[in-house]
């Protein structure tokens, strides 16, 4: 780590903020003012939280659905307990996962799904977005099945080419699609958050019979936009996976 990173990140307001109240990580204010501005999650919800490593954002979950309300948080890594929440270490992608969170919801469905999810970055800019953006139309997938009609999806994009593949194949899911990017997010970082609210009760006509994933790999087709997973499968350790982004195809 570089000396002028270090030091940054001890004058970082939002860290020093999060570390004050608690929070394991300066991401909790993120979710904070997506929550203001959207109101996604109300008392006696059920959320889940897709990625929740370290557990900031499971923690302001709890806060918003109070003694009433249910938090399931995922992720691939081992996460400290969050008191009021429940932490499962799985894929997502993986069924014996999602059959993990059926059970702890208890026939019930869902009523908002949060993801500030992030693969291993490579330090390659292109690379890493399409990675993400990848990976965030899987979590949609995943999410849908178990998402209340009426309830909220967010996920977290990095601006590039590509993510209007996500965002069209939200569109097909929920009635109101907006990209906001918090003040806590670093001034350097380039990464947006996809707020879906109001869960179709019927996926769009011409959506039907694909998934979000078939969707987005359609649309980077039409963008001449490949994504090499032979190369990168002796690298992939889950279903999540990690890709390698080859680019534009030579013409």
């Amino acid at each position: 780590m570089s000396k002028r990173w270090y030091q940054e990140n001890r004058r970082d307001p939002w860290r020093r903020q999060a570390k004050s109240k608690g929070y394991r990580a300066r991401s909790a204010y993120k979710l904070k003012q997506i929550q203001e501005r959207f109101d996604i999650i109300r008392k006696g919800d059920y959320v889940l939280d897709i990625g929740c490593h370290p557990g900031g954002w499971t923690q302001v979950a709890v806060e918003e659905v109070g003694e009433d309300g249910y938090v399931i948080g995922v992720d691939l890594l081992s996460t400290s307990p969050v008191e009021g929440a429940t932490i499962i270490i799985g894929d997502i992608t993986n069924p014996k996962t999602v059959e993990q969170i059926n059970q702890e919801l208890e026939g019930y469905y869902l009523n908002c799904v949060i993801s500030d999810i992030s693969p291993r970055l490579t330090g390659r800019y292109d690379t890493d977005q399409a990675i993400s953006l990848e990976l965030s139309t899987m979590v949609l997938d995943a999410a849908m099945p178990i998402l209340n009609p009426g309830g909220s999806f967010v996920t977290k994009i990095f601006q590039g080419v590509g993510i209007e593949g996500l965002i069209e194949a939200a569109k097909m899911r929920f009635s109101s699609v907006q990209r906001f990017a918090p003040t806590a997010s670093r001034s350097s970082s380039s990464e947006t958050y996809l707020v879906c609210r109001n869960k179709l009760p019927k996926i769009r006509k011409e959506a039907e019979g694909r998934t979000a994933y078939e969707h987005l790999k359609d649309h980077l087709k039409k963008l001449d936009i490949v994504v090499d997973y032979e190369e990168e499968k002796d690298n992939t350790d889950t279903i999540i996976g990690y890709r390698k982004y080859t680019g534009r195809k030579n013409n």
